[in-house]
């Protein structure tokens, strides 16, 4: 296995550390492990919670203080002060507020408060979770809940009196299933027997999909009304929530986080957001969608129409039991795809496993650097302000179709050129940074080799969890350059990186070039080429090494592809199809979800006509789908478009009347149907009426309110939707192979005829 280095794993290898906890009044951490028979044992570990200080007067005189100590070196924060009790630390805080007139979480505030008890023990103490373990020592118990809507209600909701919940399924990794049938019980002792089979299952983990936005919001608010308390933890403590917020990408998702004594809660709905921020590769965020996407998927299971929910559990509740139960075992093993790359993070960082599916890739370096800064006892700098940084190259040389195509890649360009030109943080002066980088490097390639060539699958899959998640940290490292929070940013580093790999690709274009390859795109550390005339697959590694040919010490290439075919549309925007067959939407214009989801489809069909040399074919898929429209064939999920609320209620509600914003949709479908929404709740609606032109906000309807007896779907507005998208790919069956790019079409409003 792979030996134990301080600097990632941690200075304390204490084995088995399970979850942890305040405890003693804040003057201590309980902390649960596992033996080595398997046993799940509790102790208290002293703690005195920290604040780290520019200006030892901050703290002058505040209760609990314990000790000041000097930080070596010249950052800015160069004063550690500890406290008696979490409490004395909060307060501490609070007075440091008052006196800078900073809230904590400002970059530029003289003080820094990590608001995470566990968060501060790890970072001090060096330890993290599950040392010993693997994925698969870890007990998981998955929750979904069934509820039922009063009648006249489009959305459920707890508040409502007649609501209620009809069915809790739970299924864990040692094999137990049992659903809480709310038709057997009234919904006090269904929230009774949930709690009793939790504690008796006594998991390391609880699991949902979408738990923290429905399953535990709606069992908690249910609970409060009939005076239960879900005693969940693992120390008899009542399951605990707060408001909270989660940024992916360009977007935040607003959520109830709970927290559970000695448990982790972990939400497969998000781990499928982190993953498709990276990938852009899933369908949807639907359990079922997702299920079938990583091929977890029951062959058999049970489906039911969510609006048929409340009659199924009227006509036929067996069904609808089976239904709930197929749900959670989904639930269960969408965990087991999704989640290892977690639990090897929560290995090496000091965050527990929970907190690990909850914060950003940068936050996560920047731990890593403050726990060694700590441990040498060196002052922390504050984070430099931002400042412009350059983007990687992104060209395209040709658009059309081209076989066959190859795809070069650079290995780890970033992380590659901040190691070999020693690309750091000037603010480092212990040189953590590229320390971290190099081991973490290191360590990844030797997880792989040994994944290769372990014999044990359980092994081979721990160290492919945790060799996934070192790429995920070593693709963080040069985005934390630019971090506005992260301690050791560093703008004029990251641009210093952009510049050097812009310089990297223009030169792999140009050796391409001279090679007598045809390249066609080029993004960030990668080009995709047809290749010279004459080559064959056995050729590929000497011409992978005559392309690498001069280019800077260090810098790797990869063949990371091969395809039969590529269909390069825009800028960032194309498709592959590979020898078996297979397609690939790569871009926005592609994949948008902004679009309806025939659209989709219907894109798939034009762009796999134009990849197969079946360009004429193109038009009489447009014609079929106008045709399918206008004889209402199209089923409403194919029509109807699903938005993810951005903002809360009250705020758009203040922008449309401030004229900030237009009315949505969404929003105002959302808000007629009397549910409680909020950032990051989808909706689905279709557009009613005749002719292109209406206003959408003004004939949108929810899509469960579509009746396949009397559709009144707008014919003519998803019609001109149709035309809309063979407009787009007209100009690419008009001819064969490859042309240099033209610019983008002006968009023709009133062009509506197909031909």
């Amino acid at each position: 296995m792979l030996p134990r280095a301080p600097l990632l794993f941690g200075r304390d290898p204490a084995p088995g550390l399970l979850a942890f906890d305040l405890a003693d009044g804040g003057r201590a951490l309980r902390l649960w492990r596992r033996d080595a028979d398997g046993a799940v044992l509790a102790e208290l570990a002293p703690f005195a919670p920290f604040v780290l200080l520019a200006d030892r007067d901050l703290v002058a005189g505040a209760a609990g203080l314990l000790a000041l100590d000097a930080l070596d070196g010249p950052g800015d924060l160069r004063w550690l002060a500890r406290f008696a009790s979490w409490g004395d630390a909060v307060a501490a805080r609070d007075r440091c507020r008052e006196h800078s007139g900073q809230p904590a979480n400002a970059p530029a505030a003289p003080y820094r408060f990590l608001a995470d008890p566990v968060h501060q023990y790890l970072l001090e103490s060096g330890r993290t979770s599950f040392g010993g373990l693997a994925f698969e020592d870890l007990r998981r118990l998955a929750l979904d809940i069934e509820v039922l809507t009063t009648e006249g209600h489009e959305f459920p909701s707890a508040a409502r009196p007649d609501d209620r919940i009809i069915a809790v399924a739970l299924a864990d990794s040692t094999g137990f299933r049992h659903v809480v049938r709310g038709d057997r019980l009234d919904e006090r002792a269904l929230l009774e027997e949930t709690t009793r089979l939790v504690r008796e299952s006594d998991p390391d983990v609880l699991e949902g999909h979408n738990i923290f936005r429905f399953d535990l919001e709606y069992l908690e608010a249910r609970a409060r009304r009939h005076g239960v308390t879900l005693a969940w933890g693992r120390d008899g403590g009542a399951l605990r929530g707060r408001p909270a917020r989660l940024q992916i990408a360009e977007r935040t998702i607003g959520y109830r986080r709970y927290e559970l004594a000695g448990r982790h809660v972990v939400d497969t709905w998000m781990l499928a957001q982190l993953h498709d921020a990276g990938t852009r590769d899933l369908p949807g965020f639907g359990l079922k969608d997702l299920a079938r996407h990583f091929g977890v998927a029951a062959p058999e299971r049970t489906y039911v129409d969510p609006a048929r929910i409340s009659r199924e559990f009227v006509e036929a509740p067996d069904r609808l039991m089976a239904y709930a139960l197929d749900d959670v075992i989904e639930t269960l093993g969408l965990a087991a795809v999704l989640a290892p790359p977690y639990f090897a993070q929560a290995q090496v960082l000091p965050f527990d496993y929970q907190s690990c599916t909850l914060r950003g890739a940068a936050a996560k370096i920047d731990a890593l650097l403050l726990r060694e800064y700590l441990h040498r006892r060196h002052a922390v700098p504050l984070p430099r302000p931002p400042a412009p940084v350059g983007g990687g190259l992104t060209v395209i040389l040709q658009q059309g179709v081209a076989r066959p195509v190859l795809h070069v890649d650079v290995t780890s360009l970033y992380p590659s050129l901040m190691l070999a030109g020693a690309i750091a943080p000037a603010s480092d002066t212990l040189g953590v940074f590229g320390e971290l980088l190099r081991h973490l490097r290191e360590f990844r390639v030797e997880a792989k080799r040994l994944a290769r060539e372990h014999a044990d699958p359980a092994a081979r899959a721990h160290l492919g969890a945790l060799q996934q998640s070192f790429k995920i940290l070593i693709n963080a490292f040069y985005g934390y350059l630019g971090f506005s929070g992260g301690h050791w940013n560093d703008f004029a580093a990251a641009d210093r990186v952009t510049a050097e790999g812009r310089a990297v690709v223009t030169a792999l274009l140009e050796r391409l070039a001279q090679l007598g390859a045809v390249p066609l795109e080029a993004d960030t550390d990668g080009v995709y080429f047809v290749p010279p005339p004459g080559h064959t697959p056995a050729g590929d590694d000497a011409l992978l090494a005559r392309i690498a040919d001069g280019l800077p010490p260090g810098i790797q290439l990869e063949l990371d592809g091969r395809y039969a075919a590529m269909f390069s549309y825009k800028m960032k925007t194309y498709a592959l199809l590979d020898a078996r067959g297979r397609l690939a939407l790569k871009g926005s214009a592609f994949r948008s979800r902004g679009i309806e989801p025939f659209q989709r489809q219907m894109i798939e069909e034009i762009v796999r006509c134009l990849l197969e040399g079946r360009r004429d074919e193109v038009r009489r898929v447009v014609a079929r789908w106008l045709d399918d429209f206008a004889a209402h064939r199209v089923p409403v999920r194919s029509f109807a478009r699903t938005e993810t609320l951005q903002e809360s209620p009250e705020t758009y509600r203040d922008r449309v009347s401030a004229g900030a914003r237009p009315a949505s949709a969404a929003y105002e479908l959302a808000l007629a149907s009397g549910r409680a929404v909020q950032p990051g709740d989808p909706v689905s609606y279709y557009v009613v009426g005749r002719s292109a032109g209406v206003a959408v906000n003004e004939h949108a309807r929810l899509a469960s309110e579509w009746d396949p007896a009397a559709p009144d779907e707008n014919v003519e507005y998803y019609q001109a939707k149709v035309r809309e998208v063979w407009e787009r790919f007209r100009p690419f069956t008009e001819f064969d192979g490859l042309r240099p790019p033209a610019p983008e079409p002006e968009p023709q409003q009133s062009q509506l005829s197909l031909f």
